[in-house]
């Protein structure tokens, strides 16, 4: 903690202890509550970024011993992943090495663990992910879940004589708990929705469940949260008081009911959330319900938002870092609308109404805050929550609790509740799934329209307001909205000034961002694997729609690799393009491009995007693959950029041939290194001849090819290049500013979990 936060707290608490003046005490308690608050999350922060893995210690093998802390999942590439508690580094002397790990095991005997304690040889490196001004941050999420490193396992040994504290007892217990739903209920039909409402184990859901889920909005409903622990505590409440009832009257005071009550819900609710993991929205909605019920049962007359920040505050107490999750945000945010819907009203609300106030409420209210997070609100989400809350609250949850009781009780039960379960959730799935391929739009900033519809539908229910014509007259203003995606209009790209380039940071892959005034050029769409990771869907797409960018003028994708041209069908589902130009066109004709968007083959020729001037070019051979690189050149005035794709030194000759003279002193040249800066580009005649200001690399960070190759960085070197290389800078953009070329890495803005003194991003060696 820094000296001078010590001096802060001390002089806020003393000034606390000096004021005599309540109009002076209770600022001064202000300001010390939040310094103290500071001085906690500081230390906090600081014992977790304390934890750090040598550089020379990345990439080679290692023994560590500890405990398997969480449920392992199957994962992408016949992989098994889970996180790995360690309790000791044998043969390693260094102090402050991580003590969790998220480790991956490949291969078919990673299915299964040996053991809960064991040895691990493992091949680990230190945080990292791609850094741009929006999209997931995987760096975010490490840091939240406390891993300090990540890796892969080699072997694993059981070590029964490791010493096991109380976590680890948990842990076990809830893995053991984990294997025995899987062997009671696996046969079920829709057993990850079992799992996952039963015991909070969600890794036996598939990419089909997440998809439905998010086109619905109904995420919420398989992740614990205060939902299901509200439904638990009324269930434990009613129980409670009924038995404590049928007591003689003078055997318990009311006190006496009322605490038993409360305990008894407290009991339920805190074995159901150990249960289901303990994780970190299952503590926070522990204490949401359990702040909540002990102001309901006390029967005090306090007002509901002191009950409100109470539980804001504990829950920052006991975890400092809980603003970097968005389920937070939301949580509270939902809890706030409904308190500001509902509180004050004189008179009864029937439960139909109370329903669909408390959906469009919660719909409306929390739109703002999704579109904070980059996310939309899904309009079909209305009516899926309408539907499937009051379904699983009053049967779905039920069902599998009081099921899940029963066959532990009587295991030969089981061949009645499975189908009962599956009756139940069949249903609601279906529902889900029909939802989910109502073509309906996205309430986000674009759609501020349908805001003003579901206002008036709330107002309706809200306040005694004539209803139809409000409705009518929000249906007009949708329809005429200029630019809401239901006029002829169609979308505008946000204006912007100076001609700008943004290399957007995909890892090993390439995605290039051209745009001036309201035109936009997009080159390359971003890595994919089908199934398991697209970078159009956490990084590229978060970022155009962060931008403002509501369609694509031009397209142009390189050639067909998947590391270039992965996502091309995701996009064009998104976003209208206006053309599409490929160096290999014959690649794109399939399902992911639609018929109505035609492709075009690059050829050479010029053109304009603003007021950038656009080369294109291919190599006129016969060729394929990296050689068939779409090469585009992207010049403004005295500032010029060659995304030249992965063509090879071959290649590299037949450009420069068609070039002419390229030395040219009074030109700012930027070159994005052709392959990721692969040993079979950037030859000699391609550095000298461009002799590049500046070189950018776009390789992942410590990535198996080791791109980029040394003999690559010393030719750029030594002709005085200013190299960037996108695993150590991030996102990197250039504007052509009338003062000259403005180049800014994210990584100066990225957060001190990220680019603090010490870590990845200040160690990372760009060339």
């Amino acid at each position: 903690m820094s000296w001078w936060l010590v001096a802060a707290l001390v002089t806020a608490f003393y000034s606390v202890l000096v004021a005599k003046s309540p109009a002076l005490r209770k600022p001064a308690l202000v300001v010390a509550a939040l310094t103290a608050g500071l001085a906690w999350g500081g230390w906090q922060a600081g014992h977790k970024l304390s934890q750090r893995l040598p550089p020379d210690l990345e990439r080679i093998p290692l023994a560590v011993e500890g405990y398997v802390c969480d449920i392992p999942a199957a994962g992408s590439f016949n992989s098994l992943r889970f996180s790995f508690c360690i309790t000791d580094w044998p043969r390693r002397s260094e102090s402050g090495l991580p003590e969790r790990l998220r480790l991956s095991w490949y291969g078919g005997e990673a299915q299964t663990l040996a053991h809960h304690r064991l040895t691990l040889t493992v091949v680990l490196r230190r945080p990292h992910g791609t850094l741009n001004p929006s999209g997931f941050r995987y760096e975010d999420w490490l840091f939240r879940k406390g891993y300090r490193a990540t890796g892969s396992v080699r072997s694993a040994e059981p070590t029964l004589t490791l010493p096991c504290n109380l976590h680890c007892r948990y842990t076990a217990a809830h893995q053991s708990l984990a294997r025995w739903v899987e062997g009671r209920f696996s046969s079920a039909s829709h057993y990850p929705l079992i799992a996952s409402l039963m015991i909070g184990n969600r890794g036996a859901m598939e990419s089909s469940h997440w998809e439905v889920l998010k086109a619905t909005g109904t995420i919420h409903l398989v992740a614990i949260s205060g939902l299901h622990l509200g439904l638990v505590a009324l269930g434990a409440g009613f129980v409670a008081r009924r038995a404590l009832l049928a007591f003689p009257g003078h055997r318990f005071s009311e006190a006496s009911l009322r605490w038993g009550v409360f305990t008894l819900v407290g009991v339920c609710c805190l074995a159901y959330a150990l249960a289901s993991g303990f994780t970190v929205p299952t503590r926070r909605a522990l204490i949401m319900v359990m702040i909540a019920t002990w102001a309901l049962i006390g029967g005090r007359e306090t007002s509901p938002w002191r009950s409100v920040a109470l539980a804001f505050a504990t829950v920052l107490f006991l975890d400092p870092f809980a603003p970097l999750d968005q389920g937070f945000w939301l949580s509270f945010s939902a809890v706030a609308i409904l308190l500001v819907t509902f509180s004050g009203r004189l008179g009864a609300v029937g439960w139909h109404t109370g329903l669909v106030l408390a959906q469009m409420a919660v719909f409306i209210g929390l739109w703002p805050v999704l579109a904070q997070f980059g996310q939309g609100q899904p309009v079909a989400g209305l009516v899926a929550n309408l539907i499937a809350i009051p379904w699983v609250s009053v049967i779905v949850m039920p069902v599998i609790i009081i099921g899940g009781m029963v066959v532990a009780l009587v295991p030969a039960l089981v061949d009645l509740v499975v189908p009962l379960m599956d009756a139940v959730l069949a249903g609601l799935w279906w529902l889900l799934v029909g939802l989910s391929n109502w073509q309906v739009p996205v309430l986000s900033s674009a759609t501020l329209p349908l805001l003003l519809v579901a206002t008036s539908g709330l107002l309706a229910l809200r306040l005694p307001l004539p209803w139809f014509p409000a409705l009518v007259f929000s249906a007009v203003v949708l329809w005429l909205w200029p630019g809401s995606g239901y006029v002829s209009g169609g979308p505008v790209n946000r204006y912007v000034p100076v001609p700008e380039v943004r290399i957007l940071d995909v890892g090993q892959g390439l995605s290039v961002l051209v745009r001036h005034r309201r035109e936009v050029l997009l080159y390359d769409t971003g890595p994919a694997v089908p199934g398991v990771f697209s970078a159009m869907e956490s990084t590229v797409l978060p970022n155009l729609k962060d931008l403002g960018v509501r369609q694509i003028d031009q397209l142009v994708i390189s050639h067909s690799d998947s590391d270039h041209a992965g996502g091309v069908g995701l996009l064009l589902r998104s976003l209208p393009v206006g053309r599409v130009i490929a160096g290999e066109p014959e690649t794109l004709e399939g399902p992911e491009v639609p018929a109505r968007v035609p492709v075009e083959s690059c050829q050479q020729k010029r053109t304009r995007l603003g007021a950038l001037e656009l080369a294109f070019w291919r190599n006129p051979g016969d060729v394929a693959g990296n050689d068939a690189s779409c090469v585009l050149v992207v010049r403004h005035k005295a500032t010029e950029w060659i995304l030249p794709g992965d063509i090879t030194d071959a290649v590299e000759a037949s450009f420069l041939e068609t070039l002419g003279s390229a030395s040219d002193p009074s030109l700012h040249r930027v070159v994005l290194a052709p392959h990721h800066g692969s040993k079979t580009s950037s030859s000699s005649a391609w550095v000298n001849s461009l002799a590049p200001d500046h070189v950018i690399y776009t390789a992942g960070y410590r990535h198996r090819y080791g791109h980029p190759h040394p003999d690559v960085v010393a030719r750029y070197r030594q002709i005085g290049a200013v190299a960037l290389n996108t695993a150590c800078s991030g996102g990197i953009t250039f504007r052509a500013a009338p003062g000259g070329l403005e180049v800014h890495e994210m990584r100066h803005d990225s957060p001190f979990w990220i680019g603090g003194a010490g870590l990845t991003r200040d160690q990372c060696k760009i060339p």
